[in-house]
């Protein structure tokens, strides 16, 4: 397929080695005229055998996920980046397996410590965590608030980004200003799977044509994702790895090359310090 002349790349997307596509996923979004991507760790509870209970365990998650992150580059014309952390549904599989809120919220905030060392010596660009997108008791709430906020002061104390996966809505601006409070700007907290329209963080939004439509008139810094989950058992779910390049095509016959460029180029530099440009071969 012919290329698009433009960095394009997918700002959550996941890569399982174990049972997954892997880096043949990364080559279907390579193929279609997909230049960069951000893989985020799969959840630990997908890829170990049991839960994490230290973090050794959350090192075995980060490991796989690096490994094929560098996979991911030898095939792509830019590169691939980590994004590493705690999926903050754990809080639920711990509670569900006899631990208490207090106890789940200690363990993640060690899986989150471990991700940060990982950003700190270089592999990993971002670092990830969030809440519950269902409903949960209010302790469970608050010890998920607790961990998203300790994630909130490690991405400020190494000077990188996180990405968030919360419940729906468009309007976070506490939540990004419990990230002001800990000294992360709040550009540089990035809700995934986001709509068009969103107040607090940076958007995410989710490659869906109607979706995209309401950011590009927005007129707001955002970038694209297609939350691909690589199961599988839901083979192209969330959305499948061509799937961004193809919106990319879509923007630009509609006109909107500027939002291209937005979501492509100058939002990812500014978020996480990354020049898609210079980094095509």
């Amino acid at each position: 397929m012919d290329e698009l002349d433009t960095p394009v790349l997918d700002d959550h997307m996941h890569l399982d080695p174990l049972v997954g596509r892997g880096v043949e996923a990364a080559e279907t979004f390579a193929d279609h005229g997909g230049t960069h991507l951000l893989v985020v760790n799969k959840p630990s509870w997908h890829l170990l055998e049991d839960l994490p209970d230290g973090p050794e365990d959350f090192r075995r998650v980060f490991d796989l996920t690096v490994d094929v992150v560098a996979d991911a580059s030898d095939v792509l014309p830019g590169r691939a980046w980590p994004v590493l952390g705690v999926h903050p549904a754990l809080v639920s599989q711990l509670v569900e397996a006899d631990h208490d809120p207090e106890s789940a919220r200690e363990l993640m905030q060690t899986g989150l410590d471990v991700a940060a060392e990982y950003v700190a010596d270089g592999p990993a660009l971002a670092l990830k965590s969030g809440r519950p997108h269902y409903a949960v008791d209010d302790d469970v709430w608050a010890a998920s608030n607790a961990v998203m906020k300790h994630g909130f002061g490690l991405a400020a104390e190494t000077g990188v980004a996180i990405q968030l996966h919360t419940e729906g809505g468009e309007d976070f601006t506490d939540v990004a200003e419990w990230a002001e409070d800990r000294g992360l700007p709040a550009e540089r907290v990035v809700k995934h799977f986001s709509g068009g329209r969103l107040q607090g963080p940076t958007k995410s939004v989710i490659s869906n044509k109607d979706d995209l439509e309401v950011a590009v008139e927005a007129d707001e810094p955002f970038m694209m994702e297609t939350d691909f989950i690589d199961d599988p058992d839901r083979p192209g779910a969330v959305l499948g790895p061509k799937t961004v390049p193809r919106r990319v095509r879509w923007l630009r016959e509609e006109g909107h090359d500027d939002a291209v460029r937005q979501a492509h180029v100058e939002t990812p530099a500014s978020v996480y310090g990354i020049d898609t440009e210079a980094t095509l071969q």
